[in-house]
């Protein structure tokens, strides 16, 4: 019997349950781990920038964005549907029109939301899917995914 098995051998049954329960849930979490990232690059970037820096006085920053912090409940639907007409951002007025993204999931949404929310000076409390779920009602936007 090999000496790689011997420890295996040992291992209770809720051992073992725990060892492939961890072994499981990090992998599923490393797939995901960088999406939010990954999705504002694809969605995101080539109008608002690689580093949320925005465009000039024609397309709002999400990074260090007042907006951002204000208006948590309303991102979703802005994500889901797109927006239209004067918006402030950090002082500055904008009126372009944003594309929605009807192709994301529910989930997609609250990783790309979370990834703004947290980087380029955006210190805002991360959302969870059932959040993300909820506040895209107003707009039937939920896909429950």
């Amino acid at each position: 019997m090999s000496t790689l098995l011997l420890p295996l051998l040992r291992l209770s049954a809720g051992g073992v349950a725990a060892l492939l329960l961890a072994t499981a849930s990090t992998g599923c979490f490393s797939n995901r781990q960088n999406e939010g990232a990954s999705l504002y690059q694809a969605h995101c970037s080539s109008c608002h920038g690689t580093q949320g820096e925005g465009l000039r006085r024609l397309i709002p920053p999400v990074a260090a964005s007042d907006y951002v912090a204000r208006n948590r409940a309303g991102l979703p639907c802005i994500v889901r549907r797109g927006m239209h007409g004067d918006v402030v951002v950090n002082g500055i007025h904008y009126n372009q029109v944003m594309p929605g993204h009807e192709d994301l999931t529910d989930s997609q949404i609250t990783n790309l939301l979370n990834f703004v929310q947290r980087n380029w000076g955006n210190n805002n409390e991360p959302y969870t899917v059932r959040e993300v779920s909820e506040l895209l009602a107003p707009c039937h936007g939920s896909d429950g995914q």
